[in-house]
């Protein structure tokens, strides 16, 4: 719980520290024409780089081990990343994007303890697989409350489409337990950059919501307290006038803690799962129209 709201804390903060910066760092500027003459533009934005989970504990069902995945699972090295998306501007200075965040971490281990999961017990010295797939789909709409020459801030929400896969399995195939879900998850939006007169810019992102009850996970007979933040922070160059290039630093993190009632097989569906990663890539994006 406390875990939850913590990170609830911190994106109030983050959202309130962006808005307030980018506001005065344009307040005097005067709006710029939008730069493509058909009144729209098209990008696409695609970052690579690797992720480092610096805290990451499951547990499935109540009587469950609080499984630590950094400390026991084999999460303590990097782990590729990768983050695609295109995004549409029109109207001056309404933004709607569309990304794709694949999220599939696999690793083998040797069981240090027992593991219990969902009632399956994996006795110590287990040689272990283990598979933690959370990609997602988000689609959001922004309104840019400040649109100048140089500064852009936007404001708006989201709305996310998980799609997990998440797996305990004995080297030998003999024992499993598998966690399977699809919902949807409303995410609140803010986003921003300024631009330097020598092409360099600097840019924020923060997408987060946190729910302490029902409808987080898309159910209204499901009662789980559940959050996600997604915040950046980037430094970039506009290399030529269709192409930006920038290194991104990026936070991700969130879970849920409660019971579904629509669990199917063993366990009685109680799922504690919390994640955190820091995030390395580089990106670039490419004005298609």
């Amino acid at each position: 719980m406390g875990h939850g709201r913590s990170m609830a804390k911190v994106w109030a903060g983050l959202s309130a520290a962006a808005v307030m910066g980018l506001a005065a760092t344009a307040s005097a500027q005067e709006t710029a024409e939008d730069t493509s003459d058909r009144g729209y533009r098209v990008s696409t934005v695609a970052e690579l780089g690797f992720n480092s989970p610096v805290y990451h504990k499951i547990q499935f069902g109540r009587d469950g081990t609080y499984f630590d995945y950094v400390e026991e699972g084999g999460q303590d090295v990097l782990f590729p990343f990768m983050r695609l998306s295109v995004e549409a501007k029109f109207g001056g200075r309404h933004n709607v994007v569309f990304l794709y965040q694949p999220l599939d971490v696999q690793t083998e281990v040797l069981t240090e303890r027992e593991v219990v999961a969902d009632g399956a017990v994996f006795a110590e010295e287990t040689p272990l697989n283990l598979r933690y797939g959370f990609s997602f789909y988000r689609a959001s709409y922004m309104f840019d409350l400040i649109k100048s020459e140089r500064t852009e801030l936007g404001v708006g929400a989201s709305l996310q489409i998980r799609n997990a896969t998440i797996s305990f399995e004995s080297g030998d195939g003999t024992l499993r337990r598998v966690r399977r879900d699809v919902g949807p998850v409303p995410i609140l939006k803010v986003r921003g950059r300024h631009t330097l007169e020598n092409g360099v810019w600097f840019g924020a992102e923060v997408d987060g919501f946190y729910a302490p009850g029902r409808w987080v996970n898309g159910s209204t007979d499901t009662e789980v307290l559940g959050a996600i933040l997604d915040a950046s922070l980037r430094a970039g160059v506009v290399v030529t006038p269709e192409i930006d290039a920038f290194l991104n630093v990026r936070y991700l993190g969130g879970g849920a803690d409660g019971t579904s009632q629509n669990q199917a097989g063993p366990g009685d569906g109680y799922t504690k799962n919390w994640l955190n990663l820091v995030i390395v890539s580089l990106g670039f994006q490419y004005n298609l129209i």
